[in-house]
């Protein structure tokens, strides 16, 4: 059994101005750098080897976590496309399209901007990356983007994304899950706090 622990890069302006970012490459801004120079990973996974979305957001966060350590770039862990939205604020999409946002919402892992991609297409591309994760046998830590851990915890929990989600994912946290050799996931821990303390994460 393989552990992969899942984390959210730090903020950038997008975030702070509650733009879908989808896959614009836009980077951290300097609160976020702030932040993410602030956090500590818990000892048990500091020397875990490590993945990156190939976004500057996700690279830059890896790098702030730990100068010293070099990780991967994997294009598989790039953030959801959000097609024609991106740059968009969903409360302005939510005012301008009524009826039409309510009824994508609700399809869950089926929800797709135009020309974007749905939850359900991004668990297709990370399924193979999952299954050489499991099959590799080494544990791992993925600086991602939150469309990506979702769409992970979804596989792992069997959640449809038509409800919030069963366990609350906060973020920034450590979002354990445990895969197979064949790749399939299953939960483990999540929200696990990005303080280094050792008796939350044995």
């Amino acid at each position: 059994m393989t552990r992969l622990a899942l984390l959210r890069h730090a903020p950038t302006e997008w975030n702070e101005q509650g733009r879908v970012q989808g896959s614009s490459d836009v980077a951290l801004s300097d609160a976020g750098r702030k932040a993410a120079a602030s956090w500590r990973l818990p000892p048990t996974i500091e020397n875990w080897r490590r993945v990156t979305s190939p976004l500057s957001r996700c690279r830059e966060t890896a790098s702030l976590l730990h100068p010293e350590a070099d990780a991967q770039i994997e294009p598989r862990l790039v953030e959801m496309g959000w097609g024609e939205w991106e740059g968009r604020r969903l409360t302005d999409l939510r005012a301008e399209l009524g009826d039409e946002m309510i009824a994508r919402e609700v399809l869950g892992l089926d929800f797709q901007a135009p020309g974007g991609e749905s939850p359900r297409d991004v668990q297709a591309r990370v399924k193979s990356w999952l299954a050489e994760i499991g099959a590799a046998g080494i544990d791992t830590l993925a600086v991602t983007h939150k469309g990506v851990v979702r769409a992970i915890y979804a596989l792992a929990t069997g959640w449809t994304m038509q409800a919030r989600e069963p366990d609350r994912l906060r973020f920034p946290a450590i979002h354990l899950v445990r895969v197979e050799p064949d790749g399939k996931v299953a939960p483990d821990r999540f929200n696990l706090p990005l303080n280094g303390r050792a008796d939350r994460f044995p």
